[in-house]
């Protein structure tokens, strides 16, 4: 077979993946669900009423071509009145967005400027021949000021997360103001940050209080704290505009789905309109996860270091077996295992202390 030898050599260093269907009688520590609309019936039900009151149900084709909804618009209005940005556009998924942002803002005299850590939807799109990219230490901002600094880039792009998906840890607020004083542009993949922090909970920009500039752009998916399916570029007009004209996966692709657009509008109505009590849940996770295992977490992501990929395995299926799922997260994901907790809303504070002190008794 064309593959074999490739396959061999991923089982015997244990990282060979397969898929495996969900059970829903575990309890979900694994899934990006952070706030756990996913199981909100009301939100489904909802969206179903609205969208079999309209002539179609299907958005048909582009963005471009007769495929731009009033349900997309007034979903991108709202996002952003409640993000303080000036223009917004709706696209397939995360992993689309980031390649949109690269391929498109990149241009063949200009720079990007990338965390080592950010998302491999980025770094893939950084790959492409036209892209002149540099990637700098994580969180690093000293470098990253050093870099900016030296070059001398037509235009120059940062891109950084909010919370970084694997680590867990939020970006240094130095990154706004480094990129304001180069002109740069400023890309935050804001996946796993909004919907989890900020006064609002509308991510970063929200948690640090920082007044929206044109040089600003923030990426965020919805199909994680949203529970849909989905993203959106929140931007100025100018730099929308633009991505309109010029990204391939906005252009070529149809648009995204009008019950995924809708769920998602009905999700951040929820979130904004329950964000104090969402925001108090999410405290008393952090606290259980700090008292059973001594991790500050700035978001929901525990990442627990194992550094052995047949341990890490063992330690998800022992977990498993007590009914708790959990990622086990391998290379190249990652440079060391390991078990990535997420402490959602989704599942009860007893459930997650259970799981705590099960983990903190395995992986001894």
């Amino acid at each position: 077979m064309y593959y074999t030898k490739e396959l061999e050599a991923l089982k015997r260093s244990k990282r060979y993946r397969s898929r495996e269907v969900v059970d829903t009688l575990h309890l979900d520590f694994a899934s990006n669900d952070y706030l756990g609309l996913a199981h909100k019936k009301e939100l489904h039900t909802l969206t179903c009423q609205a969208l079999s009151e309209m002539p179609l149900h299907s958005s048909k084709a582009s963005l471009l071509v007769n495929g731009y909804h009033q349900i997309h618009k007034d979903f991108e209005t709202a996002l952003c009145e409640a993000n303080g940005f000036e223009d917004a556009v709706v696209l397939g998924s995360g992993f689309n967005a980031n390649i949109a942002l690269i391929e498109a803002l990149v241009r063949r005299s200009d720079m990007l400027f990338m965390d080592e850590k950010y998302h491999a939807s980025g770094v893939l799109a950084s790959n492409l021949k036209s892209v002149n990219v540099t990637f700098f230490s994580h969180n690093n901002m000293q470098e990253l000021e050093g870099l900016l600094k030296s070059s001398d880039a037509k235009r120059k792009i940062v891109a950084v997360e909010g919370i970084y998906s694997m680590d867990g840890d939020l970006v240094d607020r130095a990154v706004f103001e480094i990129c304001d004083r180069y002109d740069a542009l400023l890309i935050v993949d804001e996946a796993h940050s909004s919907g989890v922090i900020g006064e609002n909970l509308m991510g970063v920009f929200d948690y640090y209080k920082i007044d929206i500039k044109p040089n600003y752009i923030k990426m965020g998916t919805l199909g994680k704290a949203y529970g849909s399916f989905g993203a959106f570029i929140l931007a100025s007009s100018h730099i929308v505009e633009y991505l309109i004209n010029r990204a391939k996966p906005i252009i070529y692709a149809t648009s995204l789905s009008l019950y995924d657009t809708l769920l998602a509008h009905n999700a951040l109505r929820y979130i904004l309109q329950n964000r104090e009590l969402l925001k108090s849940e999410i405290q008393k996770r952090q606290k259980v996860v700090y008292e059973e295992l001594g991790v500050k977490a700035d978001g929901l992501i525990v990442p627990i270091a194992i550094d052995d990929n047949k341990r890490v395995m063992e330690i998800r299926e022992a977990l498993k077996n007590l009914g708790f799922e959990v990622g086990a997260i391998r290379q190249p994901t990652v440079e060391r295992a390991i078990i990535r907790l997420i402490a959602r809303v989704g599942e009860s504070c007893h459930a997650l202390r259970e799981l705590c002190i099960n983990l903190a008794k395995i992986k001894q």
